[in-house]
């Protein structure tokens, strides 16, 4: 009888989850159309909502609403807004999916670009391009660059953070504290060696904000993270066979060194191009990712739909904040992010400290 009853039950939760992720799912999706457009109408000059709608549907070759009235609202639109908005939505989503697989490999909700120093090692491989001018590969060279030193600092942290086959979250944590002071002391001597261009350049990076976005910046940036996103994606099965534990995911026939090296790989392109063009923001990848895993549960697929969403929602809201709310000014968006996310990470910790029942 209780057989029957939990064969019965089972498609009943089943149901239960996926209708929980289908709202959720479409919940973000209108969030974000919504935001998108509101970002685009706001700033020093004001453009309506329906004049926006107009003028992307106007680029399609459908003249159904009004373009903008304003003699400039087109060329705001199309060379200042959209480009940032894109940024945005791109970097957004690379940093949230870029903490996800990070979390999934550690098997520790408090791994994060940030807090691990790949996005700082990043910084510094992209103010190191900017110190001395490097152009080896056009106008691809500060991504190149910056993957490759985001690259080395989470290979450096994944190795010194691992014990008798197991991650520790003190090694961790304490290890990207070291990552991120070796980075931080060599943007400082970047800063030093620079000039006053690149000084300022420099400050921009460690800041974090998408003032000045192009389109030229998104055509690098899009193939980058749809690359990361696609490999992600692909790996989630494997991701939800490796949090069962090392040992059952090898009798399963998963191969965990090579799923953690290309899950390194990844995050570090992602994490490489949203540093690349928009310095660094902090806590992106830890916070999204964790209140949609406690919403939805462990299963990573449906997780990296939702974080990719929730990502470009957090990140575009945080930009919006960022230009609107000093007049006249625009607010370094790592900042923002930073003020949400720290608190955000002293509650994680503690509460991964008390499930640990102590790290004496």
């Amino acid at each position: 009888m209780s057989a029957v009853v939990i064969a019965r039950a089972e498609p009943a939760t089943k149901a239960k989850r996926r209708l929980r992720q289908a709202i959720l799912f479409t919940v973000l999706a209108v969030l974000l159309v919504i935001l998108i457009f509101v970002s685009a109408g706001v700033g020093q000059l004001s453009v309506a909502p329906v004049e926006v709608l107009g003028s992307v549907l106007h680029r399609m070759g459908i003249d159904w609403l009004p373009a903008p009235s304003h003699t400039h609202g087109e060329s705001a639109l199309w060379n200042i807004r959209f480009p940032r908005i894109a940024m945005a939505v791109l970097i957004g989503a690379a940093l949230s999916a870029a903490g996800l697989l990070m979390q999934a490999i550690f098997g520790n909700p408090l791994a994060e670009p940030g807090v691990v120093g790949v996005s700082s090692g990043a910084a510094l491989g992209a103010a190191a391009t900017i110190v001395f001018n490097l152009s080896m590969f056009g106008e691809w060279t500060t991504a190149v660059v910056a993957f490759s030193t985001g690259l080395m600092s989470v290979l450096v942290v994944y190795a010194l953070s691992r014990a008798g086959g197991k991650t520790e979250v003190v090694t961790l944590v304490l290890t990207g504290i070291a990552i991120n002071a070796f980075t931080g002391a060599g943007l400082a001597f970047m800063t030093f060696l620079g000039d006053q261009q690149a000084r300022e350049q420099i400050v921009f990076w460690q800041l974090g904000s998408l003032n000045g976005s192009r389109w030229e910046q998104v055509s690098i940036v899009l193939p980058l993270v749809a690359v990361g996103l696609v490999v992600s994606f692909a790996l989630a099965k494997r991701l939800d066979l490796l949090s069962l534990g090392e040992k059952s995911a090898r009798h399963l026939g998963v191969n965990v060194e090579l799923l953690r090296v290309v899950v390194i790989v990844v995050t570090a392109l992602l994490v490489g191009a949203a540093v690349a063009f928009a310095g660094i923001i902090a806590f992106v990848g830890l916070v999204v990712p964790h209140l949609m895993r406690m919403i939805l549960g462990p299963a990573h697929f449906p997780l990296l739909i939702a974080s990719v969403l929730g990502g470009s929602v957090l990140l575009l809201t945080a930009d919006l904040v960022a230009r609107t709310a000093v007049p006249m000014a625009d607010l370094p968006i790592g900042m923002l992010t930073s003020i949400v996310g720290g608190p955000f990470f002293l509650w994680l910790l503690r509460r991964a400290r008390k499930r640990a029942g102590g790290w004496a």
